[in-house]
């Protein structure tokens, strides 16, 4: 099976560029296509699954289950009017020529501007083509009203870079909205529209208490047909799609295409418990597989927006990475829980607060942290300039350490994990001490191995100078140039205390990992490698 690619699509898209935004598109044909279409999808629905109802009605139920819903009609006449269609247009220069379509973002000139001749002649001099003429590019999206007096939710890849944002009602009034805030990493957007009337809205519901097999229903604006409605169910929780660092999502099989971006999905109270986001596709049409951000993400992001104009996170100043089970082996801890701390932020809260390298994050706040992607999400969620109780696993025993919390500025992370780079050329001249079931060879760090690794003078450790390509490092990442720096959370500065640490490990301790702190061209991370036989 041919391996599927991840593509990002804004709504902004081919498929929806100058599409009139009160006119349905005509259906076309989708090119050669084996598409994650990712939030950036727009839309949303298309062919209703209420169709699939048939005798519903019927299905047998315990005295304390949900009802199912024979008709989803009376819920949809009270929904639909606060449900909106998105329309945006933005003015982009092409280039003139053959190559037209490539935007230059070049000043328009009016024809017979004293200064047409000169641009001209420097594009062309330059290899480039003139700039043409502006065009207005439109697209559509969705969104739904949450307050009578204006707000309106919707996805930012819907409005972003727009000009101009219109917010067009069910009866096709239609309103100049004004953006209040946005927010890339949540893809969600608030906009307001000003009127004397009181405007038709919809209230959040609580999407933690959603469970695998729910009814949802979602209302969107899919190729331009608004007020599209579908049905599903809850397909599964908890979903990370790599769209951004708070990835949280509902995955549905209500019908979802492109334009219901920024529509809401509500469970059967009419409750929206969340934003229809992202599409997976082989077609770039809608294959059963749709996200949505959960209310317990959006509503927080939406408040905020409406209250400051931008989102405030907290922040704790770390580099996470997961627990593996080699990694829990090297600890000592039962299961593989938690986040692995494999930096500490000089001065930030976790520092102030003690937490070290090597610490792994329990609980946040008396959240429980059961994997690393958890822990972002549930710090950024905490309230600024509080502190909080934090439980981490340190060498081999739980302490309760107290934190105060910060601000996260846009340009930090919560918390990352450290990047992988290039491997570096694997041709270095061996020397030091073999550890054979490791399958590495190291070396004290002097003048020599600087030179040779180009190694930062800070640097202190043990350097790995070769790296058996049939070995148990290497199979876990590790190449010439790291640098050990503990070993099982003990410092070591010379082979023969790695040496001596790694026997104690396997005939003292009987462990069969050893778990490595790794300094690689300045990031710390943690490595847990297997012990094979001496």
């Amino acid at each position: 099976m041919r391996a599927m690619t991840i593509l990002a699509e804004k709504v902004r898209g081919a498929a929806l560029a100058d599409m009139p935004p009160a006119a349905p598109a005509r259906a076309t044909a989708v090119p050669d296509a084996r598409r994650f279409t990712l939030g950036r999808v727009a839309a949303l629905a298309a062919v209703p699954l209420i169709a699939f109802g048939i005798g519903l009605s019927a299905a047998p139920a315990s005295a304390d289950a949900r009802p199912v819903p024979g008709s989803f009609a009376d819920l949809v006449d009270d929904l639909s009017p606060a449900v909106v269609n998105i329309s945006t247009s933005q003015r982009r220069v092409m280039a003139a020529g053959p190559n037209r379509e490539e935007e230059e973002g070049m000043p328009e000139l009016p024809p017979g501007t004293p200064f047409e001749d000169f641009f001209k002649d420097f594009f062309e001099k330059h290899g480039r083509p003139a700039p043409g003429p502006s065009r207005p590019v439109s697209s559509l999206g969705s969104g739904f009203i949450i307050s009578d007096d204006g707000y309106v939710v919707t996805n930012n890849h819907v409005i972003a870079e727009a000009d101009e944002i219109k917010v067009i009602l069910q009866d096709d009034t239609e309103y100049a909205a004004e953006l209040v805030g946005r927010d890339p990493k949540t893809d969600i957007a608030l906009l307001k529209v000003t009127t004397d009337d009181k405007l038709p809205s919809v209230q959040w519901g609580d999407s933690d208490t959603l469970r695998v097999g729910d009814w949802v229903v979602a209302i969107g604006n899919p190729f331009g047909l608004g007020g599209t409605v579908t049905a599903g169910i809850v397909s599964a929780r908890g979903r990370n799609i790599r769209s951004g660092p708070y990835d949280d999502y509902i995955q549905t099989d209500a019908s979802i295409n492109k334009g219901n971006s920024g529509g809401p999905l509500f469970n059967v109270d009419g409750q929206v418990i969340g934003v229809n986001t992202a599409i997976f596709s082989q077609t770039g049409g809608s294959v059963g597989i749709g996200f949505a951000v959960p209310s317990s993400l959006a509503k927080p992001v939406v408040n905020q927006l409406i209250k400051y104009g931008r989102t405030r996170r907290g922040w704790l100043g770390v580099r996470i990475q997961s627990v593996t089970p080699e990694i829990a082996d090297g600890l000592g801890m039962a299961e593989a829980e938690g986040a692995l701390v494999a930096g500490v932020t000089d001065d930030g809260p976790a520092d102030k607060a003690g937490i070290q390298p090597g610490d792994v994050i329990l609980s946040f706040n008396d959240q429980a942290v059961e994997r690393m992607s958890q822990l972002p999400r549930i710090v950024a969620e905490t309230e600024i300039d509080v502190e909080v109780p934090v439980k981490i696993w340190r060498k081999g025993k739980t302490e309760t350490l107290k934190v105060d919390v910060g601000e996260l500025d846009e340009s930090d992370e919560v918390a990352a994990a450290p990047s992988e780079d290039e491997d570096k050329d694997d041709l270095k001249k061996p020397t030091g001490t073999t550890i054979k079931d490791l399958g590495i060879t190291v070396a004290p760090v002097t003048a020599e191995t600087r030179r040779e690794f180009q190694l930062d003078d800070a640097e202190s450790g043990v350097v790995v100078t070769k790296v058996d390509t049939d070995g148990p490092a290497a199979r876990k990442g590790m190449r010439p140039g790291d640098v050990i720096v503990e070993v099982a959370q003990n410092q070591v500065t010379t082979p023969d205390e790695l040496v001596e640490q790694v026997n104690d490990i396997r005939d003292k301790q009987n462990r069969k990992t050893v778990l490595f702190l790794v300094n690689r061209e300045g990031s710390l991370q943690f490595v847990a490698v297997p012990l094979g036989q001496s």
